[in-house]
């Protein structure tokens, strides 16, 4: 079975209050209603991480609804880089997982 070719990949940071909030459900059935691959998970610093694969459209369409997130968080910056296909790794293989807290 081939791997599936994605014509852009990025990680996100998302700060502010993200954390107690959703905000890693949110952002799964987000990027599964895209088609995307990926990752997302809380992290130490309170802030949530996250890796998109798929359609560039469809990547750029969900890196924007980053911004408003689920309806009790409060985004006040988010962070967005390319990034490559290793950095989808953690998923072994799923389509789009919620990984535990770094």
């Amino acid at each position: 079975m081939n791997a599936p070719v994605h014509e852009r990949i990025v990680r996100a940071v998302v700060r502010g209050r993200v954390q107690g909030v959703g905000y890693r459900a949110w952002t799964e059935r987000q990027a599964l209603a895209r088609g995307l691959f990926g990752w997302v998970r809380n992290r130490s610093d309170g802030s949530v991480e996250a890796v998109f694969a798929g359609d560039a459209d469809n990547v750029a369409a969900m890196a924007e609804s980053l911004m408003r997130g689920p309806a009790n968080s409060r985004v006040s910056g988010i962070e967005i880089v390319e990034a490559d296909a290793v950095a989808l790794n953690a998923t072994f293989g799923a389509r789009f997982v919620v990984l535990p807290s770094v």
